[in-house]
């Protein structure tokens, strides 16, 4: 594995290599954390469309902090994309079964003895529990987590949300094989098999698998028994409270926790769906996020949305 340092911050960053179990390799960074990583192992999970590299400035904070991080590329995407994408046939559900699933075995193969967390954006707050090795998970933070249902999309960008992903995305990946977003300027590129599985999802995740396949993914997704602090912005069109709770349902197992963020809670006119892992919320939200990981205290007890 290659490895480079952050002298500034005296963390080694290290290549990684994560073999899924169909033997799909992802390709990922391991960042070493100050003290020997004395706070635990974070996974940071992409949202959907977005490559690893975004959370960089994340991850390396967390080292910083003394946390070991892996940042990794869903397959067909970043650094996991194979030479084509045209009918390569991934799907959604790879991503959370296979590699999710991989991430874990990986982190826990590095240091096992140490507890494991996740910070999961959008789907990838959702994709854990497909994994058999969710189990392994002893706290997670998630970002305006969901798998994007149409319905519960925000009220105001509903119909305009509903024509660019369940109308344009469609078409364009039926006439590519894939979905071209870059070309477009939405996200990345995505696999027919992603971008049709956002595309004509069902309001219940396990419809969209075949009858005999249902009760197995239900059942994973109730044995996660770690705890979940679920983020939700005010402003983003994505991870709507109904988003994020029709998520959280599935994690029955799970200490399960929402708070609803507004712009104004870190000085800002707008955040959205992505813009709490730009460095810009370093001193606040990113801070923030320690005490929950480091502890799992909830850093912002007065903005508890009370669904559970």
């Amino acid at each position: 594995m290659l490895k480079t340092n952050d002298f500034r911050n005296h963390i080694e960053i290290e290549e990684a290599k994560i073999i899924c179990s169909d033997g799909i390799s992802l390709g990922g960074n391991l960042w070493h954390g100050t003290n020997y990583g004395r706070n635990g192992k974070v996974i940071i999970n992409p949202a959907t469309g977005v490559i690893s590299k975004f959370y960089h400035r994340y991850a390396r904070f967390l080292a910083a902090e003394g946390f070991d991080v892996l940042t990794y590329d869903y397959r067909g995407i970043g650094n996991s994309r194979p030479v084509t994408l045209n009918h390569c046939g991934f799907r959604w559900r790879d991503w959370g079964e296979k590699d999710f699933d991989a991430a874990v075995h990986f982190m826990h193969k590095h240091k096992p003895e140490t507890p494991l967390m996740v910070v999961g954006h959008s789907v990838g707050g959702y994709l854990p529990g497909l994994a058999d090795n969710a189990r392994r998970v002893e706290r997670m933070l998630t970002v305006g987590a969901q798998y994007a249902w149409c319905g519960d999309y925000a009220p105001g960008s509903k119909l305009s949300m509903f024509f660019k992903w369940h109308i344009v995305m469609p078409a364009l990946t039926a006439i590519y094989g894939y979905f071209p977003g870059s070309k477009l300027g939405w996200l990345e590129d995505l696999p027919a098999g992603v971008a049709n599985e956002w595309s004509f999802r069902r309001s219940r995740f396990e419809m969209n698998y075949p009858p005999h396949e249902r009760e197995k993914y239900l059942s994973r997704m109730a044995s996660l028994k770690g705890e979940i602090l679920a983020v939700s912005m005010m402003d983003d069109e994505f991870g709507t409270i109904p988003a994020v709770t029709r998520t959280l349902d599935y994690y029955e197992g799970a200490d399960r926790t929402i708070v609803r963020l507004h712009p104004r809670d870190f000085g800002r006119d707008a955040v959205g769906h992505f813009n709490l892992f730009h460095d810009r919320h370093i001193t606040d939200f990113w801070k923030d996020t320690l005490l929950w990981l480091q502890q799992g205290i909830n850093p912002w007890p007065s903005k508890v949305d009370a669904r559970f």
